[in-house]
């Protein structure tokens, strides 16, 4: 049997194993990789490489070293596994981060428990990701367990740290050359975009602490001091009436989703100021001479980081050039530059044309909101054939009760299956 003439058998024995599918998902869910601190990294990292080594993948564990996070306590270990193939060919990568986000109140279910019930597995981390985790390495046993001849090579990694930046996963990784060419050719994260989407790139982020100063005095005379939280105000006033409206009339090309996304935004994730929070009775009469806020500034691929951070920089001093006594500090947190793949390039139209043949009906096209680990596989390792794809309603990401349907995983599953074998016989 040839690679042309493999895939319905393929298909037909993904179909047949949709239990293993449940059943890897449940097994993936019962860790509870909770990041932070990074919870059950080190067993789960195992469990999933033991699997993999079974089918006679080459498995190999990497540990992050002096990444943000890693401790004895709380390893960040990764996990990759390498099958070559009969010739030379390209390869195909599946990365799949382990972490998930903290559970949070109003589960109905055993976060951790892996229920299944009306066609649905629940769990958190069962959308974001490791539904699509199972789905894509049962796609990969049912091409190894074929028999066919494979060009090339098939990798599947599991990575932690995605959901706090992806610094001891894949970032970590691509700077040791894990995710460049000529070891890797392209790249699939089955992140939940929808099983009929495939997602080619992000917006980019800025992360930014500023500070308002003022001068403390007795809350009964506050003309002797000089508020910083006052000062607050008239930088959240600033945002209101020309930020945000600026941010607004700008539109991208990006194929964006949700569609209030394809315009500049800016969150502004906390506000802190003057008494600290964690006391107990009652506060001090004091004028603040601090207030704090975080902002998350999403930008355009039309945008630069430069022009982005320039813009606040040049509201901040209208209003010093304004207001009597007005002073601020910024301090970059986090940034990730706008990343978008060719929607032509081989693994954008391979992916898509899998989805046309096996949900009968032309993929969606899309880019990101927020950002994922391609951001680590284009910036640092310098490879632009990377997509997201994979079951999952994106909307349920990091939700109570979160869930991945079981016809979505082995759908997904199958167009994995296509999408490499089409990029391995391209090779």
């Amino acid at each position: 049997m040839n690679i042309q003439t493999g895939i319905e058998p393929i298909l037909r024995e993904i179909e047949a194993r949709e239990d293993e599918i449940v059943a890897l998902t449940q097994d993936l869910i019962r860790f509870p990789t909770i990041n932070p601190p990074g919870e059950a990294y080190r067993p789960c990292a195992e469990f999933f490489g033991a699997r993999l080594a079974r089918r006679g993948m080459k498995v190999e564990y990497v540990r992050a070293e002096g990444a943000p996070g890693d401790s004895d306590k709380y390893p960040r270990i990764n996990v990759i596994a390498r099958y070559e193939g009969s010739r030379p060919g390209p390869c195909v990568h599946f990365n799949g981060h382990l972490d998930v986000v903290q559970t949070g109140a109003g589960w109905t279910v055993d976060p951790f428990g892996g229920l299944v019930r009306d066609g649905k597995v629940y769990g958190r981390g069962a959308c974001d990701m490791k539904g699509g985790i199972a789905a894509a390495v049962v796609a990969v046993e049912a091409m190894i367990d074929s028999g066919i001849e494979l060009p090339g090579a098939i990798e599947i990694s599991g990575t932690v740290d995605e959901e706090s930046g992806g610094y001891g996963g894949v970032a970590y990784l691509a700077e040791r050359g894990w995710f460049s060419k000529p070891r890797v050719d392209h790249v699939i994260i089955p992140e939940p975009l929808n099983v009929d989407r495939v997602c080619i790139g992000h917006r980019g982020v800025w992360w930014a602490e500023i500070e308002t100063q003022g001068r403390q005095a007795h809350g009964s005379m506050p003309f002797l001091g000089d508020s910083a939280i006052r000062h607050m105000s008239a930088v959240l006033e600033k945002f209101e009436h020309q930020l945000y409206p600026a941010l607004a009339a700008r539109h991208s090309d990006m194929p964006v989703v949700p569609a209030g996304a394809r315009q500049s935004t800016m969150n502004i994730n906390s506000i802190h100021g003057g008494e600290a929070e964690h006391f107990e009775g009652l506060p001090s009469p004091c004028v603040a001479d601090s207030c704090r806020i975080v902002i998350d500034r999403r930008f355009l691929i039309e945008e630069d980081l430069a022009s982005v951070q320039g813009e606040m920089k040049a509201l901040l001093d209208q209003l010093a050039g304004e207001r009597s006594g007005f002073r601020y500090k910024m301090r970059d947190l986090f940034s990730v530059q706008p990343s978008m793949a060719d929607r032509n390039g081989p693994v954008a139209s391979a992916t898509a044309s899998a989805v046309r043949r096996i949900l009968g009906r032309d993929a969606e096209i899309v880019c990101s909101p927020g950002t994922y680990d391609q951001k680590h596989v284009d910036r640092i390792g310098h490879l632009k054939e990377c997509i997201a794809y994979g079951p999952g309603v994106l909307d349920l990401a990091h939700q109570p009760d979160e869930w991945v349907g079981i016809k979505d995983m082995v759908a997904s599953a199958k167009v994995m299956a296509v999408a490499t074998m089409d990029l391995l016989s391209r090779g």
